[in-house]
């Protein structure tokens, strides 16, 4: 499969989402990777089962350099593993809803990750409440039959987890950002959820019920 033709199988199972700037680098980067992957055999499910082993690592070892590591691996082995379904052409049903239901978990694990950081469990719980509603309204219009759910918010799931990042980073030169980057994503997901509710209101209304 060329990249070109990824690209648009990608979109045409996101709704039509548009593929540019960091959507782009990253689907690049990942279509790279994904090639000596799918030489190997290595199953989507596999990957996507192996980015909640790291995910739980993470959390384990929050208080250590290894949480960094951990962090940065789950999180290219949950986006990779989409891209290897589409490459390998073993796209599902169970292999989407697998997918969403361990993105949810993982994300739990970061937000609690962050919490034993010092953040304060009310930021930390708003910003976990406000992504879990932003990817319930994406997959609950689905179910609706809206597909054209193209729009990229401030907040998606590479932003969450850069933020995450940013506060292990900072912990290396004995730099405590918990609280600041529990405000920052909570106010940035809150953001990100109204604008998937503004854009999902007025194609329910048009569709029949």
């Amino acid at each position: 499969m060329k990249r070109e033709e990824f690209f648009l199988k990608w979109s045409s199972l996101h709704g039509g989402a548009e593929i540019k700037g960091i959507v782009k680098a990253w689907l690049s980067i990942s279509f790279a990777v994904c090639k000596p992957l799918r030489a190997l055999r290595i199953t989507p499910n596999a990957l996507t089962y192996f980015s909640l082993v790291l995910a739980l690592a993470y959390l384990y070892t929050i208080e250590t350099h290894w949480a960094i590591a951990f962090l940065v691996l789950s999180l290219m082995a949950d986006g990779v593993d989409g891209t290897l379904a589409i490459m390998s052409k073993k796209v599902s049903k169970w292999g989407a809803a697998l997918d969403s239901i361990v993105d949810r978990v993982v994300e739990t694990l970061w937000a609690l990750g962050l919490f034993q950081l010092g953040a304060p469990w009310e930021w930390v719980l708003l910003a976990w409440l406000a992504a879990y509603a932003q990817e319930y309204m994406r997959a609950r219009a689905g179910g609706l039959g809206v597909h054209e759910i193209g729009v990229v918010t401030i907040c998606e799931r590479p932003i969450r987890a850069s933020i995450i990042f940013i506060v292990l980073v900072a912990r290396v030169i004995d730099l405590n950002l918990a609280t600041s980057a529990a405000v920052i994503w909570a106010l940035l997901q809150t953001i990100s959820a109204l604008t998937v509710l503004k854009f999902l209101r007025p194609l329910l209304r048009q569709s029949p019920r």
